[in-house]
């Protein structure tokens, strides 16, 4: 603006308005001029001419140079009347001064290059970590990609930070990648490092549209002895693959790590899983590492996958009747005279149950039983319920009320089994034997019963159970067996009851098992002293390296060592009590206090401990359906998709940082549960 004749100022007046940091006043002659301390640039300084153009010029002058002008523009708001923002909103004139902050009074220098970013409040402003920020709250809490797109999103962010620059879709996905490939560095660097084996889980995911995911997740007790799990990928899946396909991607996952030679078991989550899938992976390790224990271990499935589809048999075995007592429930809820009489009817058998009829939710098998149940205690009532309303056409006869009391039993139990697997929140291998243990007996004494359909489909659930047992039995025990509250003795009890006169030698198959395993990690122990073994590394290289021929001498030097009277790691554990049972025992705890009295043994418990005896996560412990991924996930292209599941699992523990007290949901779920 042109800058006129001002007459002499007779009092110099206090300069209040923010806008005076940025401009010095000088007087010339009679003339004042407002200097701007960033560009020298000459205007009117004059009490009369006010601070509007001063503001005015300073808005364009910062953001020439990425100064953050928000506090100019809440000390121009304040001047307005009391309509303030978006889309004609009244706010209270009273509120918005209680909650408005005065800004502070920074000085600049005026010698600030212009490329530095700075801002008023904090001292800096830095466009590329903004958006890193925005790109890292989207991994963490799992939201669309497409939020930058949407208005609400951009107009709350400009009114936050005028300077900050909304960047596109596209451009999310960049600083997503970018994200990704930093932590998988470190994760990497993580694995690659640990002195113990690494356990890995499969688990079959898929979409809205039928496409199938492989998502392996690697499982460790780290040096701390904390329970560690990360997803290494997330692989969308061919449509046309194969079983051989299968273990291929698995086998190229693997070596992209670098960690088919730290392997230690293998978990699938289904046992109806094709075995040629384990064997060729098996193989293909074999070639650079031994396994432990000729590879007894490594087979693992899923437990609670395991009950799940168990669950599913049973609920379909009893689907008629379920179906009875869920056209029941909807006919008392029908009406509230229908209401009226069956509480009349219930008072009248003497039921005083406080429950509501709540229909299940058919993929949560946990509601069926909960279902199931309310039934149960209700069934005088609903006995009685068709002589006095014709109308009611779904009553059940009392071989199908037997029938539901016997299968409720039996729900009750997986519920609670259930409840154990996913309430642990350091779920190690010790706790499935003892609850894996009590399905098998109580198995064994449902297929006794004189009643045809109950028998029936007791013999269908044990065959599906003897799959498992025979695969996963060992590795069950021997992981019971390194709890220093059960060792051998909770073997022997549960086995006595399992296998009757045949029970010794079971028991003896198990500490065969554990003592060929622990000779493995002592023939490991002797080359690692000598300098034979690879660094971080369980068990001996089978490379063709020169002292690999002195194999057979390793082996013997450890055996005639073990004739000398030099009591093991393992005969020691087993020989001494076992510990006390109590609530707050910490099996991990336990193994990290007395390493140094079991150096070697403590080694395979590291590894043994850390084997994922199911692959549920809690969330979906009930779910009879599969997993699916959420349609915002399924949309995206397969590198984009991998980065943001396996970075927004590496991320949970900044939650946890943060909140040490929050629930797990405290994320948006990235995936969701389907049937």
């Amino acid at each position: 603006m042109e800058i006129p004749i001002e007459s002499a100022i007779k009092k110099p007046k206090r300069l209040t308005s923010i806008v005076w940091n940025h401009f010095e006043r000088v007087r010339k002659a009679d003339i004042c001029y407002a200097v701007c301390v960033h560009c020298n640039k000459k205007l009117s300084g004059s009490s009369n001419s006010g601070t509007t153009h001063l503001r005015n010029h300073l808005m364009r002058c910062l953001k020439r140079s990425n100064f953050d002008v928000s506090q100019l523009l809440a000390a121009k708001r304040r001047k307005k009347d009391n309509t303030v923002g978006l889309a004609n909103i009244n706010c209270d004139e009273a509120q918005r001064k209680d909650e408005y902050m005065k800004p502070a009074l920074i000085k600049f220098d005026q010698d600030l290059k212009k490329d530095d970013i700075v801002t008023i409040a904090s001292g800096k402003f830095d466009n590329d970590r903004s958006r890193l920020d925005l790109a890292r709250m989207i991994i963490l809490h799992g939201y669309p990609l497409t939020m930058v797109d949407h208005v609400g999103f951009k107009v709350f962010v400009k009114n936050l930070q005028p300077l900050f620059e909304v960047v596109p879709n596209n451009d999310v996905e960049h600083f997503c990648m970018e994200i990704y490939r930093k932590e998988k560095r470190q994760v990497y660097q993580a694995i690659n490092s640990l002195q113990g084996r690494i356990n890995l889980s499969v688990e079959m995911w898929s979409s809205p549209e039928n496409v199938e995911y492989l998502c392996l997740t690697a499982h460790y007790i780290d040096e701390d002895w904390k329970l560690q799990k990360k997803i290494l990928n997330f692989v969308t899946l061919d449509p046309t693959h194969t079983e051989d396909s299968l273990s291929e991607v698995i086998s190229k996952c693997l070596m992209d790590w670098d960690i088919h030679s730290k392997l230690f078991a293998f978990t699938l989550d289904d046992c109806s899983t094709d075995d040629d899938i384990v064997l060729r992976i098996k193989d293909r390790i074999s070639q650079s590492r031994p396994l432990a224990g000729h590879g007894q271990l490594f087979d693992i499935r899923s437990a609670a996958h395991l009950l799940n589809s168990i669950v599913q048999d049973v609920l379909e075995a009893l689907r008629e009747v379920i179906q009875k007592i869920r056209g029941s429930f909807k006919h008392v809820r029908s009406s509230q005279v229908v209401q009226g009489k069956f509480n009349e009817i219930a008072q009248q058998v003497g039921i005083n149950s406080e429950r509501r009829l709540i229909l299940d939710f058919p993929v949560r098998w946990n509601s069926t039983y909960i279902m199931l149940e309310t039934a149960l205690e209700y069934r005088g009532a609903f006995s009685l319920l068709q002589e006095h309303d014709p109308s009611y056409t779904s009553s059940l006869t009392d071989t199908e009320w037997e029938w539901t009391s016997f299968v409720t039993g039996y729900l009750k139990l997986l519920v609670e089994i259930t409840n154990v697997f996913s309430g642990n929140k350091s779920p190690t291998a010790s706790i499935y034997f003892p609850e894996i243990c009590h399905v098998h007996i109580q198995l064994i004494e449902w297929c006794k019963s004189p009643d045809d359909f109950l028998s029936c489909m007791a013999l269908k659930m044990k065959a599906k159970f003897d799959k498992y047992w025979s695969k996963c039995s060992l590795a069950l025990a021997v992981a019971a067996i390194l709890d220093p509250r059960f060792k051998m003795k909770l073997v022997e009890y549960y086995y006595s009851q399992i296998y009757g006169s045949t029970a010794l030698d079971r028991i003896k198959e198990v500490s065969d098992g554990i003592k060929e395993l622990f000779d493995a990690y002592s023939i490991c122990s002797t080359m690692v002293d000598q300098g034979s073994a690879l660094p971080g590394s369980s068990l001996p290289s089978t490379s063709s390296d020169t002292r690999d021929r002195l194999k057979g001498f390793d082996k013997f030097l450890y055996e005639t060592s073990q004739s000398q009277n030099v009591i093991s790691d393992l005969d020691k554990y087993l020989e001494e009590p076992v510990f006390p049972r109590n609530c707050d025992f910490n099996i991990l705890n336990w193994w990290k206090v007395h390493t140094p009295r079991y150096p070697i043994l403590s080694m395979m418990a590291r590894d043994v401990l850390g084997t994922p005896m199911s692959t549920v996560a809690p969330e979906s412990a009930f779910s009879i359906g599969g997993r699916v991924l959420d349609q915002c996930r399924s949309s995206l292209n397969p590198d984009i998709r991998q980065a943001l599941v396996c970075t927004q699992d590496w991320l949970q523990v900044e939650l946890k940082d943060v909140n040490p007290f929050s629930s797990h949901s405290a994320a948006r779920p990235l995936l969701i549960e389907s049937s």
